[in-house]
């Protein structure tokens, strides 16, 4: 009995790497088919209404056409890793160099909410300032509020800038 349910599994696995070894085989006559398509078109595109072309035009596409026929396939994205995006004079790379609307209203949002819970105020409060926002607004004026804005890249890349080192 044993042997038979080891014969069995010898079966599956050899009926998976049979099956695996088909999908792999596909899917290499699928990137190779779209490899050609590539071509195809680049061809349509080089050559466009030209009738006549010359011997070097005619080497020259050749040439693009064997590059591309030679180009790597990628078929996964690689695994990125975020990492943070340092700079010597500590300058803006990511974005504008002031402030957005968006980031602005964040802060003020933040720093109004913090204060009407009682949180120190890091300025003199002004005499015509009613409501914690009104303070908050003259706290992001004076670039005194401890907050860093993170912004982030599309590929997770992000650059970690501190409140005052914006215009």
């Amino acid at each position: 009995m044993p042997k038979s349910e080891i014969n069995e599994n010898n079966i599956t696995e050899k009926t998976d790497s049979k099956e695996s070894n088909l999908d792999t085989e596909k899917n290499d006559k699928l990137l190779n088919a779209s490899a050609e398509k590539a071509i195809e078109q680049y061809r349509k595109l080089r050559e466009g209404s030209n009738t006549e072309l010359t011997e070097k035009q005619i080497t020259e596409i050749e040439k693009e056409c064997e590059i591309i026929r030679n180009r790597e396939i990628i078929t996964q994205d690689k695994e990125h890793n975020p990492v943070e995006i340092i700079t010597k004079n500590g300058e803006i790379i990511t974005g504008p160099p002031t402030l957005t609307r968006f980031e602005k209203a964040r802060i003020m949002g933040a720093r109004a909410l913090q204060l009407s819970l009682g949180a120190p105020v890091f300025i003199e409060i002004p005499k015509n300032a009613t409501t914690s926002l009104e303070i908050a607004m003259e706290e992001l004026n004076q670039r005194v509020i401890p907050i860093v804005i993170r912004r982030t890249l599309p590929n997770s890349d992000y650059q970690n800038i501190p409140i005052d080192k914006f215009q």
